[in-house]
């Protein structure tokens, strides 16, 4: 029996500072915009994989800051992180899925989630994480979105292939009031956001690893597929890119 392959995609996102774009000037711009939350919130973060963000909200707040990801691996980094930056206490980790949240309803004033909730679907996301807010409870989120009309043809085709349900700002604000929310807020993260703490440190990854797996066509395939997609983002980030949406759960 032939040795499984090696995980090539934990390999190349290891020990990098993020797992998708962002940067903490944006995280805390969000969080001056949600002008009604208490002052010891009681906080959900969805995806938070290796934790920057989570650092930075635990700096900004007095309050409890639920951290979830479906990997142990992130989970055991970002305590580390935490302990370094002394907000250990303000921060609890919890192994879990998006899809199977395991708290009881209203039990949350705000829900972050930087660039995870396109593994749920924004719509769907949003309807089901509701139920887990107070009353006038918040959602901050980031989501890949169009920036632009006239898509050209190479990242039409991309994010056709790799997330078709990828829409328009305006589409996504529409989504939002539909799923039974008021509009807070959104701004588009800045091209260094993907660049500083994700990009640059990825394609250093991605160097390494070819080198390794210079004769492994599968694991190869896996990073190029990986290159292709910053590569993408350097020629049309014009047209595309993550926008913070904030909202508030409407009375």
């Amino acid at each position: 029996m032939d040795k499984p392959k090696p995980q090539v995609f934990y390999e190349i996102h290891k020990d990098i500072p993020r797992e998708g774009p962002g940067d903490n000037e944006s995280t805390r711009q969000a969080f001056s915009m949600l002008s009604e939350l208490s002052d010891s919130p009681h906080i959900l973060e969805i995806g938070c994989g290796p934790g920057m963000q989570t650092i930075e909200l635990a700096q900004m707040t007095n309050g409890l800051i639920t951290a979830l990801d479906n990997q142990k691996r992130f989970l055991d980094e970002l305590e580390k992180r935490a302990k370094v930056a002394h907000v250990e206490e303000k921060i609890k980790t919890v192994e879990g899925s998006m899809f199977a949240l395991p708290f009881s309803e209203k039990s949350f004033d705000l829900i972050w989630a930087e660039g995870a909730i396109y593994i749920i679907g924004f719509r769907e996301g949003l309807i089901y994480w509701k139920s887990f807010l107070k009353e006038n409870g918040y959602i901050a989120v980031t989501h890949i979105s169009w920036l632009k009309d006239n898509i050209p043809d190479e990242p039409k085709k991309f994010w056709a292939e790799g997330y078709p349900a990828i829409a328009t700002v305006e589409k996504n604000l529409e989504i939002v009031e539909q799923c039974g929310y008021k509009n807070i807020g959104h701004f588009a993260l800045p091209a260094s956001a993907w660049w500083n703490d994700y990009y640059t440190p990825l394609e250093a990854r991605l160097k390494m690893l070819r080198e390794k797996y210079k004769d492994d066509k599968e694991s190869l395939d896996r990073i190029n597929q990986t290159q292709r997609e910053i590569d993408l983002y350097k020629n049309y980030s014009d047209y595309y890119g993550y926008v913070f949406y904030l909202m508030q759960k409407a009375s």
